[in-house]
């Protein structure tokens, strides 16, 4: 299939691995799932802490198995990255390893205290939320696939999140003020999560003409900031002045990109960033720290003849 073909044919979940694709879309596509797949990783590391310093069993309870749903994102998405033939997931956890794989802004901070979790939990997925509900209609089927196990896991966390912000906005005065705190600094990071503005996206104009993206970063922007304005303030959170925030006359919202730092941001993009480079060199250590597993199993593989043994075995 040449390219003009595969954008007139583009649709929700219109090309599967049986299908002949041209290697501009195969490439395309697999940066971004791959970009996906690493954020879900790194969004779990950042969060893995927490299981420990949670308040509650409850809490702990819920930390863990979210943890474990954002590992089990990333594989997911690493195999509908892999079936376009461009890459192996191995080779995209090696590059995430050696930080050349790249991942969501948000997840380069390093977050420290648990009046923070929210922000992640809160803000972060559903802001994450917004994006991967267009991407169910996404072309590549595989990937579109993966969201919808992704988006019905995600729905809980965004639950789960508001339900510490709830807890912590009705909390002792302390709580608050260091909730409010917390939202201050993290509030332009989340603003930035979708992305470069428009006019600085050099991705988007293809994605969007193959069918991979249904919505630009603006648009999504936009739609987040109407759907959790409302939301934080409901829960007694200020909007900081910072960047400044327009109210359209429908009640709508939109932000004032250049008060945004765009500088930090392509540092972070370009995996420069360096109180992000623990949260890189963290993942390589997890890495080499199970080596002994993956040596194990492709050892227990080829002992096997390359056959992978059965379940009962």
């Amino acid at each position: 299939m040449d390219l003009e073909t595969a954008k007139e044919r583009a649709g929700p979940r219109e090309f599967s691995p049986a299908d002949d694709l041209p290697e501009e879309y195969r490439k395309a596509a697999t940066r971004m799932i791959e970009f996906h797949a690493n954020s879900e990783i790194m969004g779990a590391y950042l969060e893995r802490p927490f299981i420990r310093q949670a308040p509650s069993i409850d809490r702990k309870l819920a930390f863990s198995a979210k943890v474990q749903d954002e590992i089990g994102h990333g594989q997911l998405l690493y195999r509908a990255a892999e079936s376009l033939g461009v890459k192996t997931r191995e080779e995209m956890l090696d590059d995430l390893a050696n930080g050349d794989g790249k991942f969501l802004n948000c997840f380069h901070y390093p977050m420290e205290d648990w009046v923070e979790t929210p922000m992640i939990a809160f803000f972060v997925d559903g802001a994450a939320m917004r994006r991967q509900a267009t991407l169910r209609r996404t072309s590549w089927e595989p990937y579109a696939h993966a969201m919808d196990k992704v988006c019905f896991e995600e729905g809980f966390h965004v639950k789960h999140g508001e339900d510490i912000l709830a807890e912590l906005m009705s909390g002792s005065k302390k709580e608050q003020r260091m909730t409010q705190e917390a939202f201050e600094e993290w509030w332009p990071r989340i603003i930035q999560f979708f992305g470069p503005t428009d006019d600085k996206s050099t991705h988007h104009d293809f994605a969007a003409s193959v069918g991979l993206k249904q919505q630009s970063n603006d648009q999504l922007r936009n739609a987040f900031l109407d759907q959790y304005i409302p939301k934080a303030r409901k829960y007694g959170l200020e909007i900081p002045d910072e960047p400044r925030i327009r109210e359209r006359d429908d009640g709508t919202y939109e932000v004032a990109e250049d008060d945004l730092d765009w500088d930090e941001f392509f540092t972070i993009a370009k995996n420069d960033y360096e109180p992000g480079l623990d949260q890189i060199n963290g993942r390589k250590a997890a890495q080499e720290a199970v080596q002994w597993v993956r040596d194990t199993i492709e050892g227990d593989a080829s002992a096997a003849g390359g056959h992978a043994p059965q379940a009962a075995d």
